[in-house]
């Protein structure tokens, strides 16, 4: 009878152990869809926002170990897009995003923290204006569920993120003391499963 029950225990572990763990998805963002933006002191008499219109990349979602997901973005400097095409150029320029020299930004989850049902913490490498430096996003998941403005079955989610930069840590230290150097950063994107 004990050689029976330890077969039977040994083949239900088996039998777990072949069970595939479920799988992490791959969500592609929805550029379309997305919003990367930013705010700058004027001289202190007004904000100026901004965003950059093209981003891309990947976020790697596990539901059931979220802190095993991760986020890989992509953002072109050379999108900036204040509403003022003068200005965008002057951004666009050496004195602050220099984006001939450096044509690429982008943003690489190191760590995740779940900090509610749907708050987290993303801490990051961010790579802008050749400088790398560790950011962390205080993040909300909004949703998750099928795509409804489209005939095939696609599922999206989405989350809207908040941080705060400081642009001389990016060399970009010019009029520090009349423009803004403290840049509170605004995301709301979606992305679709691949």
């Amino acid at each position: 009878m004990r050689i029976m029950t330890r077969l039977a225990a040994t083949s239900t572990a088996l039998a777990l152990l072949a069970t595939p763990a479920l799988a992490a998805d791959t969500y592609r963002i929805d550029t379309s869809h997305t919003y990367l933006g930013f705010e700058v002191s004027h001289l202190g008499f007004s904000t100026t926002y901004g965003r950059f219109n093209d981003v891309s990349g990947t976020i790697v979602l596990d539901e059931e170990n979220p802190e095993k997901s991760s986020v890989d973005v992509k953002i072109v400097p050379a999108s900036v897009d204040t509403g003022h095409e003068e200005r965008d150029e002057h951004v666009r320029g050496p004195d602050l995003l220099d984006v001939e020299t450096y044509p690429e930004m982008g943003f690489t989850s190191t760590a995740i923290e779940v900090t509610g049902e749907k708050t987290g913490k993303i801490t990051g490498d961010l790579t802008l204006h050749g400088v790398t430096k560790p950011v962390t996003l205080d993040v909300t998941f909004t949703k998750k569920g099928l795509y409804p403005m489209t005939e095939e079955e696609i599922t999206a989610i989405g989350f809207n993120a908040t941080a705060m930069l400081r642009r001389s840590d990016y060399g970009m230290d010019k009029w520090t003391d009349m423009v803004g150097n403290e840049i509170p950063i605004t995301i709301s994107l979606e992305a679709q499963k691949e």
